[in-house]
């Protein structure tokens, strides 16, 4: 994979009621990592779990979001990210800030908790929510666990990440329309040989890595989708909140602290704000706001 390669590819077992898809991620994951700081574990924590949200976002067929969070009582206590239809992604992780301990396995950062998903469709006035408990001991098992219960269709994944790259394979059954009575043993045929996946092929161009996998296979590939890391900041949006709290509560915080300083925790920007947001956003009798 290309550094600037961020993309995900669909593909289908032409024979077999199979589909799949290739999620391969550096500058897009390079941009969200900016400046965060993460501990190594972390980031893999983070960047396996975007590429599931790429992976997942790139079946959305409407407008809307799709947010994946999970809550645990680890060292991580929360993974959070977000994909849109445009496959824009966002996303962040908080840690409790204890010591972590250099083996300390994927379950043991997460703990004991929930995975929560979220689909937010701009035509419907209130998000689909679905929260399962935390199954599974990486990333990978704990969506296998959520897509086979939510979808009642197998589903396999493979993923990666680090510093540099975030990446992922997707396999799920179909729904029968007879390829499954031709070759009853498809399913478990390709799921062992995704297995043999090594280090480092998640990262080779889909072209050359599918057909190196399914020697055997008739694949037919779909083109490519660029995936973005897409966090604008929003003065609109953060002024707006604060025009909500109203004008006393705005003094008395300024008051107390001199300014107001509000940080985008998922987007990692700072909004600052001095005296003079007063009369901007509650401007005196005979003001013209401009």
């Amino acid at each position: 994979m290309s550094e600037s390669s961020n993309s995900v590819t669909r593909f289908i077992f032409e024979n077999l009621d199979i589909r799949g898809a290739l999620v391969q991620l550096s500058g897009t994951w390079q941009e969200m990592l900016r400046e965060r700081g993460y501990l190594p574990s972390v980031e893999s924590l983070l960047g396996e779990m975007t590429a599931v949200a790429a992976l997942i976002g790139g079946n959305l067929k409407t407008p809307g979001r799709l947010t994946l969070q999970t809550q645990g009582s680890g060292e991580v206590s929360l993974l959070v990210v977000d994909c849109n239809e445009q496959l824009q992604l966002r996303g962040m992780a908080k840690r409790r800030g204890a010591a972590t301990p250099t083996d300390a396995t994927p379950r043991q950062l997460l703990g004991d908790g929930r995975l929560i998903l979220s689909l937010q469709n701009d035509a419907a006035t209130q998000p689909y929510q679905s929260t399962v408990p935390l199954v599974g001991d990486s990333i990978a098992e704990i969506f296998e666990h959520y897509l086979a219960q939510s979808e009642q269709q197998p589903a396999r994944l493979w993923l990666s990440a680090d510093s540099r790259h975030a990446a992922g394979l997707f396999l799920q059954t179909l729904p029968t329309s007879g390829a499954e009575t031709e070759d009853a043993d498809g399913w478990n045929r390709i799921q062992l040989l995704a297995n043999t996946l090594r280090p480092g092929e998640l990262l080779l161009p889909a072209a050359t890595l599918l057909p190196r996998l399914f020697p055997e296979e008739t694949l037919r590939l779909f083109e490519p989708r660029p995936v973005i890391h897409h966090c604008p900041r929003d003065e609109d949006k953060v002024r707006g909140m604060l025009a909500s709290l109203g004008r006393a509560e705005v003094e008395n915080i300024l008051a107390e602290h001199g300014k107001i300083v509000i940080h985008d925790d998922i987007c990692n920007q700072e909004y600052r704000f001095g005296n003079s947001i007063i009369e901007e956003l509650f401007p005196s009798a005979g003001q013209t706001l401009h």
